[in-house]
């Protein structure tokens, strides 16, 4: 069983589930809300429960979310992978440090399938590393081609974009399409005001609501 990208839709007064995937399957309709102790007071507790409820993201037991803990890079692969509806596709990647008896395997090779991570110059994919904002942002954007918000957005160059941001200088040059495209689609902002920290590391409640608003904005739930 695998998540894929829902909405409920109301017609002629009757509820439907408008079901938009990439593969021909079998559906059904679960109903399973998820409500962790520890994002009870926390600014994204509506966001993570309803994407656990989607079965988009896990706790880490006893009813925890961990919100502030930050997230790895097959951790984000997973996730990106779960919230898009991509069948797992299993074997080697060609990833140098992703070993078939991994658990995140078949999701890497998944999202590398799909063209949305590549690895390192070394030929690694360096899995258990901690995701920064841009490398996140990156993926987004590739993301974005699958669900067809790249094409809504209109022609705006990259330095348009990171010119408020006064440390937009920090960003690689070859994450800055990325970043200006997730920001162009209102999927991720600045870090605070005028700041971008495309080098800084992502929480694992950041990424629920990142994953969100790219669902939301390409009008898939």
């Amino acid at each position: 069983m695998r998540h894929v990208p829902t909405q409920i839709v109301a017609i002629d007064g009757k509820n439907f589930a408008k079901i938009h995937s990439l593969t021909n399957s079998t559906y059904f309709v679960v109903q399973d809300p998820q409500n962790f102790k520890d994002v009870v007071t926390h600014w994204a507790k509506d966001i993570v429960n309803e994407m656990a409820s989607r079965k988009v993201i896990n706790g880490v037991g006893d009813d925890l979310f961990n919100p502030n803990q930050e997230i790895t890079r097959a951790e984000f692969a997973a996730i990106i992978v779960r919230g898009l509806g991509l069948k797992l596709e299993s074997g080697t990647t060609s990833f140098t440090d992703v070993k078939v008896s991994d658990w995140y395997n078949d999701a890497v090779q998944t999202a590398y399938s799909y063209k949305l991570i590549n690895g390192f110059e070394d030929g690694a994919f360096h899995p258990t590393d901690k995701i920064t904002r841009e490398q996140a942002m990156s993926i987004i954007a590739k993301a974005m081609v699958i669900t067809d918000l790249k094409t809504k957005l209109p022609a705006k160059e990259a330095s348009e974009l990171l010119s408020i941001y006064t440390d937009a200088n920090e960003a690689s040059g070859w994450a800055k399409s990325g970043i200006a495209d997730s920001l162009q689609a209102g999927i991720i902002t600045g870090r605070s005001g005028n700041v971008l920290a495309p080098q800084a590391f992502i929480t694992r409640a950041e990424v629920a609501a990142i994953i969100q608003r790219l669902l939301q904005q390409s009008d898939l739930i």
